[in-house]
């Protein structure tokens, strides 16, 4: 009777069966484990999972291929996973390794070879500046921040007669600028270092100044890196935006290219003004540094200028809004109700003014006349002091006159006790006075002498009456007519009545 080789799971295993085993089940086992193995071995990726995913839009995609290497700064960071065409262009699918993390927005992309005529292809992946937003996984790099490889039938294509032609006239004439010395006109402009020598040997002299130009590069790299934190960042990621920009535009810039090649043809043309043109460069140059050895003095005074101008600028606004008001002011009184009508009344009346002035010439010379008599004979004899032996005051003639006002004011007072009026008793008593002939112009009494009576009998006259009655110059001008000496012989005058 044959032994059961199945049982029940509750059944206990015979011992006879304990050492043997199933060499199928062994099989399958051991069939799957090595399978698992050559999976992580080659492969080396977990399945159902996976890193990192960027895409990356290329105008072309032919040279790159499934597992072609991303690298970042030559170092392997992930691997091209699949690659499908979107529209003319073609959608290249990458995953990146935690290493080659994080991708930034501005970040670029480029298809290279690996090694010069290998055919072999990588993508080449710039991750980008710091200061620009991390792309999360799945995002996709736009066709501007992309480049493809210049292949070698797109060299041989460019290099066609018309641009061999200009290769082969370019060295030439490079060779000829290297090794043609110049004429005596054209070595009298140049520096006494490379004066009399060719093109290459002059290159060769101008190493002697490499270290001041070595030392002004230096401060001009210092410079481009910016004052502020990441302006050198800024500036290379604004010069990646420039790029992709051109790369997108390549039929435009092909033809500019052309353009560049016509431009350069007619400038190859005028070759000889050129010549002279450059001739004139060193003089041109010293004018330009003496000019800007000027202009750099200039700054001081410049920079100092708008610091103090800053507050006025700032004050601007409010004294603009202040003004306003005023300006609105000014503008209605120009206005026909006010200025203008005035404006108006004055062109109506300019006719009349004009006249006016006119007709006041003569006036004005008349006026003119009265100040000489002014200035030349009444202000001189106001001025003068009077000697009058022991009544003299020693004051000037024009104060004597106030003085006498204010003491014949005084007389007054007794009167009516302001000084307005003064009174003075007459009498036909005492002794007879008799004049000189009078010589009143106009007047009826002209040539008789008058008669009066004094209270008392005069003592004399001062000043001393002369002989002859001075002469009578109507026509003469007040200003001409001669002052008489007031403190003469005559301004005494005899005491005794005699006079």
């Amino acid at each position: 009777m044959s032994r059961l080789r199945w049982w029940r799971r509750h059944d206990e295993i015979p011992v006879v069966e304990l050492g043997r085993t199933n060499p199928v089940r062994f099989a399958i086992v051991l069939l799957l484990v090595l399978a698992v193995a050559l999976y992580f071995g080659f492969t080396k990726h977990v399945p159902f999972r996976h890193g990192y995913r960027l895409n990356a839009v290329f105008s072309s995609a032919v040279n790159i291929k499934g597992k072609s290497p991303v690298r970042i700064a030559g170092v392997n960071v992930g691997k091209v996973t699949s690659i499908k065409r979107e529209g003319d262009a073609g959608l290249v699918s990458m995953e990146i390794e935690s290493r080659g993390l994080p991708i930034h927005a501005d970040a670029t992309a480029k298809i290279r070879p690996r090694i010069f005529l290998e055919g072999n292809w990588f993508v080449d992946l710039q991750p980008g500046s710091p200061s620009a937003p991390t792309l999360h996984s799945g995002s996709t790099l736009p066709i501007t921040q992309t480049a493809d490889p210049v292949q070698l039938d797109q060299v041989l294509d460019a290099l066609n007669s018309d641009t061999r032609a200009n290769l082969q006239n370019f060295l030439i004439g490079y060779g000829d600028g290297l090794t043609r010395k110049p004429n005596a006109e054209e070595d009298a402009e140049q520096d006494p270092i490379v004066r009399g020598v060719n093109g290459a040997q002059a290159v060769n002299k101008a190493y002697q100044r490499g270290p001041a130009s070595l030392r002004g590069g230096a401060v001009d790299t210092q410079a481009v890196t910016g004052t502020e934190q990441h302006d050198l960042s800024k500036l290379v990621a604004s010069i990646g935006k420039v790029s992709a920009a051109l790369n997108v535009h390549e039929q435009q810039l092909g033809e500019l290219i052309e353009n560049f090649n016509t431009f350069f043809a007619e400038f190859a043309a005028q070759s000889g003004p050129l010549r002279a043109t450059v001739a004139e460069l060193p003089s041109s140059l010293r004018s330009i540094d003496r000019g800007l050895a000027s202009l750099d003095a200039s700054f001081p005074p410049t920079r100092a200028f708008a610091h103090d101008i800053l507050p006025g600028v700032r004050a601007t606004p409010a004294a603009v809004a202040a003004s306003i008001p005023w300006i609105e002011q000014v503008r209605a009184s120009l206005g026909p109700r006010e200025l203008g009508g005035v404006a108006k009344g004055l062109v109506q009346a300019t006719p009349s003014l004009a006249r006016l002035t006119s007709e006041q010439t003569p006036f004005y010379a008349q006026t003119e006349l009265f100040n000489k008599c002014l200035t030349k004979v009444m202000i001189p004899a106001g001025n003068t002091r009077l000697q009058d032996g022991p009544n003299t005051s020693g004051v000037e003639n024009y104060k004597e006159f106030w003085y006498g006002l204010v003491g014949l004011a005084g007389i007054g007072q007794s009167f009516d006790g302001n000084g307005t009026f003064t009174h003075f008793l007459l009498g036909s008593g005492g002794p007879s006075v008799r004049s000189a002939a009078t010589s009143l112009q106009g007047s009826h009494t002209k040539g008789l002498k008058l008669l009066a009576h004094a209270s008392l009998p005069p003592l004399g006259t001062r000043p001393a009456f002369p002989s002859s009655e001075p002469a009578y110059q109507p026509l003469v001008p007040c200003y001409k007519q001669t002052l008489p000496n007031f403190n003469g012989p005559q301004a005494s005058g005899p005491a005794d009545g005699s006079g």
